[in-house]
C-alpha cells in the first residue's frame, strides 16, 4: 500500500507519495505555490477556491505520472488557526484569514474569560485576535451578521472533496475553542466567540475516515477507494515527523514561521501536564497534546532579507555568512509580522539597530536569524521548567534546511543542550502519515549538529570591506 500525504501550508500546497512505512518515494512530489495577500492594515488572507484549485493541480500531476496507483490511505498536515466564513452550502463568503492576519479585534465592551488562567489551562489558548474567540465576532461584523458557518482552510478543502464534513480534534484545538481535557467544544470559549456548536464543524471520533465524493473519484479514480485519515495540525505533524514524539525531545521547526514544541501523552479525561503562562497547547490527536511557542518570523525573514537586499544565493551566501560569528549580526527585533499569542505587537514591529557605514546586508540577515534563535532558546527553557530534566532539540523545516549557518547558530543559542537536525524536508507530511498509521516513533534520520563556535570557518576574522552593502 502507498500513502498519499498532503501538506496544506501557508506558502505552498504539496502532495507526495510515501511507502507503507511513511518514507517518501523518489520523485513523487507535486507542489504549487500559493500567495498570501498581505496588507498594511494587518491583512493576511488566502483565496479558498484558488487554494483548492492548487491542490487539485497537484493531484492531477501525480495522477498523470501514475503515482497515485496503489494509494490506500490519504493523510494531511494542515495549517492551524485559519478561518473562513461559509454560507449554508459551504461556499466561502470571503477570503481565508491566515494565522498572519492581525486585524481582528474583540467586540466593544467584552472583557474576556471569567478566569483567564483557567481558560488558558482548559483551552491551551488565550482570548486573543489569533483565535476564533475573537476572530468569529469580528468576521460577523465584517459580513453584517446573519447566518454564517465557520471552518478552517483544511475543513473547507476536505469538506469540498469528501463525502462527510468533520473537523479533527487536532485542527479544532488550534481554534482556541476546544477543551483539551474533555476533547469537546468549550462552552465559555464558544460564548465569547458568539457561536453555537451547530455553526462549527462536527468533531470527528478517533476512528473516522472519509471517502472522495463521486465527482472527484471520477477525476482521480486511483483514489476512489482510498481512506482519508483525520488531518493533523501542521505543528503537531512536524514534531512527529522530526522524531519528537515524547518529552525527551523538543522540535524547533522553521518554515514560513517558526515554533518550538514538545509532545506529551494526554488521553481524554486525564489530567493535563502543567502549562506555563507564556506557552500554548493544542492536540496532536485524541491521545497526545503538544505544548510550545510560535513566532511570526521564520523563513519569511530569510526570504525578505534575500529579496529586499538582493543577497546572493547558494554557496556565495553561505561563504558570506560563514564570516559572521553567532551574535555578530546587527541587533534586531524579528517581529516584522507582529507577535504570535500571547503577545499583541502588530505587524510592522520589526526593528534593526546599531547600523553603521560598514554594516552589510549579510550582517542584517544574520542579526534577524540570531534574534529568532534567541527567542527560541527562551521558550525551550520555559518548556523545560515543567520537566525534571533538559531536553534534546531537533531542528527541522525548509528554512533551516536551506542554511547551514542558521543550524549552527541555533546550536550555539541552545547550548549546552544536544542539538540534532533532520534532513527530510517533508517532516509535516511524513508526521501526518505516522500519526495516521499509529507509528509516532517511526521517524528517523537525525544527525547531531556541532556548535558554530567549534568550527574554525565560522569564527574567521571578518573583512572590514562590505561585500553586500545594504
Amino acid at each position: 500500500m502507498r500513502i498519499l500525504a498532503l501538506d496544506l501550508g501557508t506558502s505552498s500546497v504539496r502532495g507526495l507519495v510515501l511507502d507503507e512505512a511513511a518514507r517518501p518515494l523518489p520523485d513523487a512530489l507535486a507542489r504549487r505555490k500559493v500567495e498570501v495577500a498581505i496588507g498594511d492594515d494587518g491583512r493576511a488572507t488566502l483565496d479558498g477556491p484558488g487554494y483548492l484549485a492548487a491542490l487539485a493541480e497537484c493531484l492531477d500531476e501525480l495522477a498523470a505520472l501514475d503515482l497515485l496507483r496503489d494509494v490506500g490511505l490519504v493523510v494531511a498536515s494542515g495549517q492551524w488557526h485559519s478561518v473562513v466564513p461559509l454560507d449554508a452550502a459551504g461556499t466561502p463568503l470571503g477570503p481565508v484569514l491566515t494565522w498572519l492576519d492581525t486585524r481582528p479585534t474583540a467586540p466593544a465592551g467584552m472583557t474576556g474569560p471569567a478566569d483567564p488562567d483557567d481558560f488558558h489551562r482548559r483551552t491551551g489558548a488565550w482570548w486573543h485576535r489569533f483565535y476564533w474567540s475573537v476572530r468569529l465576532p469580528w468576521l460577523r461584523e465584517q459580513f453584517g451578521g446573519g447566518k454564517i458557518h465557520f471552518a478552517g482552510l483544511v475543513e473547507y478543502v476536505f469538506n469540498t472533496l469528501l463525502d462527510e464534513a468533520v473537523m479533527s480534534v487536532s485542527q479544532a484545538s488550534g481554534t482556541g475553542l476546544l477543551d483539551l481535557r474533555t476533547v469537546d467544544w468549550d462552552p465559555e470559549a464558544c460564548e465569547l466567540a458568539g457561536v453555537r456548536p451547530a455553526e462549527l464543524p462536527a468533531l470527528a471520533p478517533p476512528d473516522w475516515c472519509g471517502r472522495l465524493r463521486a465527482g472527484y473519484a471520477r477525476r482521480w479514480p486511483a483514489l476512489a477507494e482510498a481512506r482519508w485519515a483525520l488531518p493533523s495540525g501542521d505543528g503537531a505533524a512536524s514534531n512527529v515527523g522530526s522524531g519528537c514524539y515524547d518529552s525527551r525531545r523538543a522540535a524547533v521547526t522553521v518554515g514560513t514561521s517558526a515554533a518550538v514544541r514538545l509532545v506529551q501523552p494526554a488521553p481524554p479525561g486525564a489530567e493535563l501536564p502543567p502549562l506555563p503562562e507564556e506557552l500554548w497547547r493544542y492536540r496532536v490527536d485524541h491521545e497526545h497534546v503538544v505544548t510550545g511557542a510560535a513566532f511570526s518570523g521564520g523563513g519569511n525573514l530569510y526570504a525578505w532579507a534575500r529579496r529586499e537586499m538582493r543577497l546572493p544565493e547558494g554557496p556565495e551566501l553561505d561563504r558570506a555568512l560563514a564570516e559572521v560569528p553567532p551574535g555578530g549580526g546587527v541587533p534586531a527585533d524579528p517581529r516584522l509580522g507582529g507577535d504570535r499569542p500571547p503577545g499583541l505587537a502588530p505587524a510592522g514591529s520589526g526593528v534593526l539597530s546599531g547600523l553603521g557605514l560598514n554594516t552589510t546586508a549579510v550582517d542584517i540577515l544574520a542579526g534577524l536569524m540570531d534574534a529568532l534563535c534567541a527567542q527560541v532558546a527562551v521558550n525551550v527553557a520555559a518548556i523545560e521548567s515543567t520537566l525534571d530534566r533538559s531536553v534534546e532539540v531537533v531542528l527541522g523545516g525548509g528554512a533551516v534546511a536551506a542554511s547551514r549557518w542558521w543550524r549552527r547558530a541555533f546550536a550555539v543559542a541552545l547550548a549546552p543542550r544536544e542539538v540534532h537536525y533532520v534532513r527530510n524536508p517533508e517532516i509535516g507530511a511524513v508526521g501526518a502519515a505516522l500519526v495516521a498509521i499509529g507509528r509516532l516513533d517511526g521517524a528517523s534520520g537525525l544527525e547531531r549538529i556541532g556548535r558554530t563556535d567549534e568550527d574554525e570557518s565560522a569564527t574567521a576574522t571578518r573583512s572590514d570591506r562590505p561585500q553586500y552593502p545594504s
